[in-house]
């Protein structure tokens, strides 16, 4: 995998709670996902297509996405607020849309983001890709992203 299309994404997701949430966020080690398992709670994912193919997503758990969402709309929701799943994809947009800036010359086509929430769910990558795990430590508590590429 072309570290050249994950950069992107890690400085987007910065710049993101930077600007929307008014978090510091620090990206941890990233390492190679090795277990089919992961324990999210809510999850946006974003698809690529074109020369590269696959997803990247951000994992919560639930005491963490309902911190960030409260951060980024200034006022205290909880974890029946009917928007979060909105608020989750929202912010996965705006990163998606961030780092498309940095990978247009790689032509690269993004989608919409999608939000699964269940507890404990799991997130399975491009068949035949690896899956880099790029663990996050913000004051709002710690999150994951997952890139699973397929390059050409």
């Amino acid at each position: 995998m072309d570290v050249s299309y994950i950069n992107p994404f890690v400085r987007a997701t910065i710049d993101c709670f930077k600007t929307m949430i008014t978090d510091q966020i620090l990206p941890l080690t990233p390492s190679l996902k090795r277990q089919p398992f992961s324990c999210y709670a809510i999850s946006g994912i974003i698809g690529l297509s074109g020369e590269a193919q696959g997803s990247i997503s951000l994992g919560f758990s639930m005491p963490v996405a309902v911190k960030v969402v409260s951060d980024m709309l200034k006022t205290q929701i909880n974890e029946t607020y009917p928007d979060l799943p909105d608020a989750i994809g929202e912010i996965a947009n705006i990163i998606a849309g961030n780092a498309k800036k940095e990978l247009s010359k790689f032509n690269l086509s993004i989608s919409l983001p999608n939000v699964i929430i269940g507890e404990n769910h799991t997130l399975a990558g491009e068949g035949g890709a690896p899956t880099i795990l790029v663990p996050f430590s913000s004051g709002s508590g710690d999150f994951m992203m997952e890139i699973s590429l397929k390059t050409k």
